[in-house]
């Protein structure tokens, strides 16, 4: 009878622990110390860095950027956000506690005749009353508790993570339109720079036509590019404005503050000096691909928690108290009670429910890997399109330096002859202009390239510690991140 017994209950385990054939479908990708590395610019240091602001735009892009980390709303919402995550975590780890509650009921009611009440009592009016303590402990034989608080501290991670990544985003859109703004400024100066000489121009041409050297053909020329100068001097003047909006409203402040935003003074910080080369792996101190890690690790967890519905639930409950018919007779020494006993459920036939939620969790499981498979592609192609862009525009800058050195000596050539009386003041003019615009040209150059700056250093996390913000949950509770073996070990940082 007991090897009977035995074998029951061994056929009866077996029978739940039923999810064969369902397996994830999607591979992890992992980045590490050996998967290589995009080109950099022949230098060494550690970079970025989290003061990177300060390098680009110095102490006033640092404040503008400080101000909105205190008043963006989007900040707020992750703040909240990472408190509810802290609040489910909290509320899990109870779970791994007993439970103890108080109870009393009192109940009015007729007992029947054809019970368990005997007379006298059968068939009168009374109450039933009981008053007792009540305890509960489920044995985590199966590491359902364990694998819900893997779950909930990776949720409360990603919600970190992603708060790191609204403050980079944040950050970085500041720093864009800040730099966007110190070349609006630049332009509008060049440009009133340009109608100042083109008015001198103009008045020269003008005096030519009247002594006769020259026609009207050209004063109407002259008056076109006045007008022309003129509506580039009112969109710069109307995109400053517009920029300045955008910058107010980044930090969480009305139209009215960004009115009273300096314009910056761009002087293109010195070239952030880049590795010899970038290795693959620091694309996991970016925020956003940390908290999809951190995802899959969620669902990893909920993965495990759905396998242990398919194990026995045991409970071991207990209550103490006093229970009596009769409200009288409650606190009377003959009232009280004690029991103490295990609550075993075991799963035989749910009608496919069980399995059908294990698949939901491995399709979830999978869908956070795609996820971050996806992320971390996304992620190298971002990287090497703002290295091939600062490579790119450092070429650019060199031409551009050449053919602005090459319009000076115009400059210069043209003021000598003026001045040994060879040619007028037209060629000088003339000549300034032409300088003006190649500084114009070189501007654009350096703001794109300082831009190129900025969001690689988003790029590659802004600084952001990965290693404080994603340690597996080998360092909190084994965790299994192959959901095809129950016993797979968890899977370390160099995931990443």
């Amino acid at each position: 009878m007991r090897a009977l017994a035995a074998a029951s209950a061994f056929s009866l385990l077996s029978a739940c622990v039923s999810y064969q054939g369902i397996q994830s479908q999607v591979q992890l990708k992992t980045l590490n110390a050996d998967s290589g590395a995009f080109p950099g610019q022949g230098g060494s240091g550690n970079w970025p860095d989290s003061q990177w602001a300060s390098s680009i735009g110095g102490a006033d892009l640092q404040k503008l950027i400080d101000q909105a980390l205190q008043n963006n709303p989007s900040l707020q919402v992750a703040a909240a956000r990472l408190q509810a995550a802290k609040a489910i975590t909290a509320s899990v780890g109870a779970n791994e506690l007993p439970s103890v509650n108080a109870s009393f009921d009192s109940t009015y009611q007729r007992f029947t005749e054809k019970g368990l009440i005997p007379p006298p009592l059968a068939g009168t009016y009374n109450t039933n009353n009981q008053l007792a303590l009540n305890a509960s402990y489920e044995f985590d034989f199966w590491g359902k508790h364990s694998a819900e608080m893997r779950a909930a501290l990776s949720q409360e991670k990603v919600a970190e993570a992603e708060g790191q990544s609204v403050r980079l985003m944040l950050g970085n859109a500041i720093a864009r339109s800040w730099l966007q703004l110190a070349r609006q400024a630049a332009q509008l100066e060049l440009s009133k720079q340009q109608l100042a000489i083109r008015e001198k121009f103009d008045q020269l041409t003008q005096q030519r036509v009247k002594a006769g050297l020259e026609t009207k053909t050209e004063t109407q020329q002259s008056l076109i590019q006045l007008s022309g100068l003129k509506n580039d001097i009112a969109q710069w003047q109307e995109a400053i404005a517009l920029t300045r909006n955008q910058i107010a409203a980044l930090q969480g402040l009305g139209p009215e503050q960004g009115r009273a935003i300096p314009l910056p003074q761009f002087r293109q910080a010195a070239d952030t000096a880049l590795p010899g080369s970038l290795p693959l792996e620091l694309l996991g101190r970016r925020p956003d691909i940390v908290a999809a890690r951190w995802r899959v690790e969620a669902s990893q967890g909920e993965v495990d928690v759905a396998k242990t519905q398919f194990y026995p639930n045991i409970n071991l409950v207990g209550f103490a108290g006093l229970s009596s018919l009769g409200l009288s007779n409650l606190l009377q020494s003959g009232s009280s009670i004690i029991g103490v006993g295990p609550a075993i459920r075991l799963p035989i036939f749910e009608g496919g429910r069980l399995r059908a939620q294990l698949k939901g969790k491995v399709a979830s499981y999978d869908v956070a890997v795609a996820t971050y498979n996806q992320s971390l592609t996304d992620a190298l192609h971002e990287v090497a399109d703002q290295v091939q862009i600062l490579q790119a525009s450092q070429a650019q800058a060199t031409e551009q330096k050449a053919a602005e050195q090459a319009a000076r000596v115009s400059l210069q050539l043209a003021q000598q002859r003026q001045k040994a009386g060879t040619a007028n003041m037209l060629p000088v003019l003339a000549a300034e202009s032409a300088v003006l615009s190649q500084q114009k040209l070189s501007l654009d150059i350096a703001i794109r390239h300082t831009e190129s700056q900025i969001n690689l250093i988003k790029a590659l996390g802004g600084g952001y510690d990965s290693k404080t913000s994603f340690a597996p949950a080998a360092s909190q509770a084994k965790s299994n991140t192959n959901i095809n073996n129950t016993t797979a070990a968890s899977t370390s940082e160099a995931a990443l």
